[in-house]
């Protein structure tokens, strides 16, 4: 039977378009994750007096940790949330609507160590999903950076919705430019033993977070302040996610315009 090239290249054509749609989907989720988070997480500092470049930066790090450990570390990410929900359930049974924040994050944290050094006991891994998450760390901290340089120079107020689209472009774009060779060095100087236990940790700290803003929003206990601080931090969230879905997709369209092939990284 000859070989039909036609056919071959047509079919090729086929999958590696389905790939990077498939890979912006993912990108858009991706990016509505990190938006979400990095809403919340910006509006909640603000609330606790934080002021300058500080919030920004945090914020932009920490979603960015979360998001980078949902995006390279599925298995372990979902250790670390069902490790988180259960901590936080059994904190809500013992103490009740009385829920402080360190408190259920360190038990939830705590909890999400335990099970993700139960899984790479069970699963033999490497430290790669950890150098993931420490890239994402780099990616954020320097996208804040560059965010807070250049709202310096912006007399206008940037709304959640504008914020969010940018800090997530600018870190996927970041990230993807430094992946290979920070992933690299991680891989190389980061002991395997302490990878799974440290990102896992860090999402059940995250989802106790956030198991914290809604808890807080039924507590009858709290004082009107504190009520309304948490009613702004729900109110960013939204445009948070959507701005976080727009500035993924844009850059995972960009970066594959860009030759970067996102698809093989799914």
């Amino acid at each position: 039977m000859p070989f039909n090239i036609a056919g071959y290249s047509i079919m090729q054509s086929k999958d590696r378009f389905t790939a990077i749609i498939l890979a912006l989907l993912v990108w858009g989720f991706a990016g509505a994750l990190f938006g979400a988070l990095f809403a919340g997480l910006h509006q909640i500092l603000l609330v606790l007096g934080l002021a300058g470049w500080l919030p920004l930066v945090i914020a932009a790090a920490a979603a960015a940790m979360t998001t980078t450990a949902f995006y390279s570390a599925m298995p372990i990410a979902l250790v670390g949330c069902m490790a988180g929900v259960l901590a936080s359930i059994g904190y809500l049974i013992v103490i009740g609507h009385d829920i402080d924040l360190v408190m259920i994050a360190s038990l939830a944290g705590g909890a999400g160590m335990l099970a993700g050094g139960f899984y790479s006991w069970m699963v033999a891994g490497g430290s790669r999903p950890l150098a993931e998450t420490l890239t994402g760390l780099f990616a954020g901290l320097l996208a804040g950076g560059l965010l807070s340089l250049v709202l310096g120079f912006v007399a206008e107020p940037v709304g959640v919705f504008v914020l969010a689209a940018g800090v997530v472009a600018l870190v996927g774009a970041l990230f993807e430019i430094s992946e290979r060779w920070l992933v690299r060095l991680g891989i190389a100087w980061l002991p395997g033993v302490v990878s799974a236990p440290l990102v896992a940790g860090l999402v059940a700290a995250v989802v106790a977070g956030s198991v914290w803003i809604l808890g807080s929003t039924t507590a009858t206990v709290l004082d009107t302040r504190t009520q309304q601080a948490i009613a702004e931090v729900l109110n960013d969230i939204p445009p948070g996610l959507l701005g976080g879905m727009l500035g993924g997709a844009l850059s995972g369209m960009v970066l594959e315009l860009f030759g970067f092939r996102l698809e093989d990284d799914i």
